[in-house]
């Protein structure tokens, strides 16, 4: 067993699972009212405004009593202060014997606990459909629940962007069914409704030229309720205005672009392609689009109220749904040049 252990991940609930996972692991079959001290650095500071690292220290350098090892956690330890992170990362230079250290840091993998530790454990989740499948298909194996490929697909397509809730979905089927093979009607009652999805699936479709599956991405925004429709139609309104910044700029390359802009090289070099694509004309077109969208949703149309089947209200699914879709034909004709 590493000495120490650090859970990094930006999603906090992801990594409060790993975390409960890396101390299971650690422990073994210990009785933690022995083994385990366990700490989070917030709740010390805000009660008493104590720094947490001299309870740690104490802990960590405290020989292990009635037990062959000694297990503790520091949880938001991406809280600490410079000072504090200096003394733990001293200990983590020269650990005490039978005792491991688990660390939670939610943030960057930057931090220099996270640098230090002996072992990482990283929760993040790639923004590809494979990627979250992947995720889906590693948690339910750690909880040793059996779905085929196809269950799993169906898993990360409907949490979406919540990948966090496939924790809690895994150890409710290892509950209930232990390793026994499941289909998806066996996990759907326990799934949830539709969880988001990033906005790059949306802006990737509508740069695809793709009216169909834009008009798929925006109803499954809608219909999660992780976003409004004015929030899409702001999204929309920022994606396109970088390609407008870049229009006529003399930009050359991605780089460039990424330093008009101020973003990563990467969505940068999305957005060149974009201007370059489209044009003068069809972007003022679209931002002419984005801009009608915003007015009719403030008041400007209205195609009725809430349907009773979907939740969904109608004037903003019907706005949404041809906002894409025009957009997503004003690329495809692009293309066509």
């Amino acid at each position: 067993m590493e000495s120490s252990i650090v859970v990094v991940g930006t999603d906090s609930t992801m990594v409060s699972d790993a975390l409960r996972t890396a101390i299971e692991g650690a422990l073994g079959e210990r009785d933690p009212s022995l083994a385990l001290q366990d700490y989070t650095v917030k709740d010390v500071a805000n009660s008493s405004g104590e720094s947490v690292v001299a309870r740690v220290l104490e802990a960590l350098n405290t020989p292990a009593f009635l037990v062959d090892r000694r297990v503790v956690v520091v949880r938001d330890a991406q809280l600490m202060v410079a000072d504090e992170v200096a003394a733990l990362l001293s200990w983590m230079v020269d650990p005490a014997p039978a005792t491991v250290l688990v660390i939670g840091v939610v943030g960057a993998k930057s931090n220099k606990l996270v640098k230090a530790g002996a072992s990482v454990i990283d929760v993040n989740v790639g923004s590809r459909s494979q990627d979250r499948i992947a995720f889906v298909v590693a948690k339910l194996e750690e909880r040793r629940v059996t779905v085929d490929k196809t269950t799993a697909q169906k898993i990360a397509e409907q949490v979406g962007d919540d990948i966090a809730r496939v924790d809690s979905l895994a150890r409710i089927l290892q509950s209930i069914y232990g390793s026994a093979p499941l289909t998806f009607a066996h996990v759907a009652p326990y799934l949830g409704g539709a969880g988001d999805v990033p906005e790059w699936d949306l802006t990737d479709a509508i740069d695809a030229g793709d009216a169909t599956l834009a008009i798929k991405v925006a109803r499954r925004m809608l219909d999660s309720k992780g976003r409004a429709a004015l929030q899409i139609v702001n999204m929309l309104q920022r994606h396109y205005l970088r390609m407008v910044r870049l229009e006529g700029s003399g930009v050359r390359n991605e780089d460039e672009a990424a330093t008009l802009l101020g973003i990563n090289r990467y969505p940068a070099a999305k957005a060149l392609r974009g201007a370059q694509r489209l044009g003068a004309s069809r972007l003022a077109a679209s931002v002419h689009m984005i801009t009608n969208a915003d007015v009719d949703l403030k008041g400007g149309v209205s195609y009725g109220g809430k349907d009773l089947d979907t939740d969904l209200d109608v004037t903003e699914l019907t706005v949404i749904e041809v906002l894409v879709a025009r957009l997503s034909k004003l690329t495809q004709s692009a293309r066509r040049r």
